[in-house]
């Protein structure tokens, strides 16, 4: 059966228990715990809280019900079907609470974590074929000067670690953005995976984005319901942002000694999407402290996670990592983490004509009216101070500046020497010595 959905291949459903690749007892564990905090006792409530079909929950419960730990109510629920109602025995509440003692974890039956594996295959983000078109239109409020997109294409489609430097202010920030919204297409997520008996959430409604669910044609003969593995969530490719704030303890797994679960790091929920770096140098680790704990991931597409035990093990790593810094490279990274950075593209500001654009445009979008003589004035008495240096982020600041000096004064949104000089003097910072 074809399970492909936007060019990405979905997770099939689990057809019954042999094929779940999990422990039966986790699996019983987790079954009674969701009826014991739930408070369930019909299948079909069973069976959406943890993920599976009804004919394998109905498989687990039967099995539970064989161990003495489930019994039928006797009552047939004419709201639902007629289903048979089931409720946990005396031996099922001890065993669900001595199972919360062990773990915390309930609801969504996790995925083994080989599983996700053969997953993350079908969605690799190095699968993506990102044109020139789907780029310019992901990027078309942007001035860009002509070459950038030709260099960004290849680094992007390729999936490969890209490093973007340059002064400050001149969209980097935005590009990344940018390539963000150009992949487009979605994906699949897992609520959360299970290694060595250990459960590990990954999905994090803060860092994905589920899609809306298609909508069912009653009539339909290949209605979709059921056809996919509801364990994951069908999300657009994720996008981490971390700035100054990313220390090397962010990229470990997060145990919750409360819960006894873990939590996936940010690299590992952003698999099949982008992670950026932005502002590195900014961060109390070294630059090259951070790279070098890149290094494995970006190579061998693998990444090195430990558990509270100390016990290391292998997870996939499917993401673009993108780094972002207005430093020179050369003045943050050895040559050994330069080499491993596939792609070093260099953001430069605009061009007097390009700034210009920008400043038209921005104009526009604010309906501030644009005044020659104002740019005159700009151009030939402002900017000479500062080397004639043009940052896409000025344009931006120059017009909030003046507008809101308008509003402050009951005045329509106009320009004039007088206000851009006002602005000008908020944008930076006069060399003074100051008296303490």
């Amino acid at each position: 059966m074809n399970m492909e959905t936007t060019g990405v291949m979905a997770p099939p459903a689990p057809k019954g228990l042999d094929g779940m690749r999990l422990p039966v007892a986790m699996m019983r564990d987790i079954l009674i715990k969701t009826m014991y905090r739930m408070n369930f006792d019909m299948v079909s409530d069973i069976a959406k809280s943890v993920c599976l079909p009804i004919p394998v929950t109905q498989e687990l419960v039967d099995l539970a019900r064989g161990q003495l730990l489930l019994e039928a109510t006797g009552t047939l629920n004419a709201n639902n079907g007629n289903e048979m109602g089931y409720q946990l025995t005396d031996a099922g509440k001890a065993r669900a609470q001595d199972a919360l003692r062990q773990s915390e974890y309930f609801g969504a039956m996790p995925v083994p974590l080989s599983v996700y594996h053969e997953q993350i295959k079908r969605q690799s983000i190095r699968n993506i074929h990102i044109t020139k078109d789907q780029l310019l239109s992901a990027m078309g409020h942007l001035i860009l000067p002509d070459d950038l997109l030709d260099n960004l294409g290849p680094a992007v489609g390729a999936g490969r670690s890209i490093l973007m430097y340059g002064p400050p202010g001149n969209g980097k920030s935005s590009i990344s953005n940018g390539i963000r919204d150009a992949l487009g297409d979605k994906i699949y997520v897992p609520r959360a995976v299970e290694y060595s008996g250990q459960v590990i959430t990954v999905y994090d409604p803060i860092v994905h984005n589920a899609a809306e669910e298609e909508e069912q044609d009653a009539n339909s003969l290949r209605r979709t319901t059921g056809r996919f593995d509801t364990r994951y969530v069908r999300c657009e490719r994720p996008t981490v942002i971390t700035g100054g704030e990313l220390s090397l303890e962010m990229l470990d797994l997060v145990y919750n000694p409360v819960a006894r679960t873990y939590q996936a790091p940010l690299q590992m929920k952003s698999t099949g999407g982008i992670f950026i770096v932005d502002d590195l140098g900014r961060q109390a680790e070294p630059p090259q402290s951070l790279v070098n704990r890149w290094i494995v991931p970006l190579e061998e597409n693998k990444d090195i996670l430990a558990l509270q035990s100390g016990e290391k093990f292998e997870v996939p790593f499917d993401t673009l990592v993108i780094f972002s810094t207005n430093f020179h490279p050369n003045a943050i990274f050895d040559m050994a983490a330069l080499r491993r950075i596939f792609y070093k593209i260099k953001i430069d500001g605009p061009c007097q004509a390009d700034f210009l654009k920008i400043f038209a445009m921005v104009a526009r979008k604010r309906k501030m009216p644009l005044d020659e003589a104002t740019l005159v004035h700009l151009l030939n008495n402002r900017y000479p101070e500062i080397d004639n240096v043009y940052a896409n982020y000025q344009p931006i600041f120059l017009i909030d500046q003046m507008i809101a000096i308008c509003e402050f004064e009951g005045k329509p949104y106009h320009m004039s020497p007088e206000l851009i000089d006002r602005a000008w003097n908020n944008m930076f910072v006069k060399e003074e010595d100051i008296v303490r």
